[in-house]
């Protein structure tokens, strides 16, 4: 009976931590290996890995997309024609649900499911942990093409309040400055001690430093628990409530950072895509040296 008991109560504890760390507020952008391999039927599930590490072997069903040259195709999103026979070739339509992996740090996907997003695909989500939490449950691979899918019923519409641009920022930074600034790069980055090729190196005044890596598990390459995050937000100085623009270099990371905040609940978030290496490049963007974390 005291064993029972003791089984019962370690059990108890085990689920209440499992519910605690998956209670992200907007936890429906997220879904498991399992829940995916239980009804893969619902999804178009898209592979946003190399051609070559999807030829070797992918989730049943998914569809390799070239997420390198969809950033390239995006350039200022003015292009809903292009970008609506892009998506709907892929079998997507208006109501369709969209999961997404990369390798498992996100990035890759995280900047396909913004770029859907930003057309508007309001159902897309991110496999948790990628295609490694997919192996890691072993899970059935295969290494075939699916047959093209049947053209979507799909019509872009751009969602400008999504996108943060250069004139945007600056406007911000002119007035009020409401406008959080969140940069998804580098410590080095943001301090202007490693400005890569850019013409100048430092940071958005006033802007908020935490890189894209920290919101996730380097072990299982899953998102960090809802607890986890909100500490990271808060350690951060970034305000979940407050509207924001996040950017990096190209706008990848940032698109984990958007990903992150709205995972968190928060519901304004733009993607500066284009980042610093256009406002690093110009020639009248202001520039600070970021400050460094404080450390014990």
């Amino acid at each position: 009976m005291k064993r029972s008991l003791i089984v019962s109560c370690l059990t108890f504890c085990i689920m209440s931590s499992v519910s605690r760390a998956s209670d992200y507020p907007r936890g429906e952008l997220l879904v498991d290996a399992g829940q995916l391999s239980k009804n893969a039927a619902d999804y178009v599930v898209l592979d946003v890995r190399s051609q070559s590490d999807y030829d070797t072997g992918h989730i049943p069903g998914a569809l390799n997309v070239n997420v390198g040259q969809w950033s390239k195709a995006f350039e200022d999103g003015k292009d809903p024609e292009g970008w609506t026979k892009r998506i709907a070739e892929l079998g997507i339509s208006n109501d369709s649900s969209v999961i997404l992996y990369d390798d498992g740090n996100a990035k890759d996907a995280a900047r396909a499911w913004w770029l859907l997003r930003y057309w508007g695909v309001e159902n897309a989500k991110l496999l948790n942990g990628g295609f490694a939490a997919w192996r890691s449950a072993n899970l059935p691979l295969e290494n075939k093409s699916p047959e093209k899918p049947a053209v979507g019923n799909f019509k872009a519409q751009p969602h400008k309040d999504r996108l943060a641009t250069k004139q945007s920022i600056l406007s911000s930074l002119k007035s009020s400055g409401d406008l959080q600034i969140v940069d998804a790069r580098s410590e080095g980055e943001f301090c202007g001690t490693e400005p890569g090729a850019n013409k100048r190196g430092g940071a958005i005044p006033g802007a908020k430093n935490l890189e894209w890596s920290e919101l996730i598990d380097s072990n299982s390459k899953r998102f960090k628990s809802a607890d986890e995050l909100r500490t990271i937000f808060k350690d951060a100085g970034i305000d979940l409530d407050r509207p924001t623009a996040a950017h990096c270099q190209s706008g990848g990371r940032s698109s984990v950072m958007v990903f992150g905040m709205e995972l968190m609940g928060a519901e304004n978030i733009a993607n500066y895509y284009r980042s610093w290496a256009e406002w690093g490049n110009a020639e009248d963007t202001p520039i600070a040296p970021g400050k460094p974390k404080k450390r014990a």
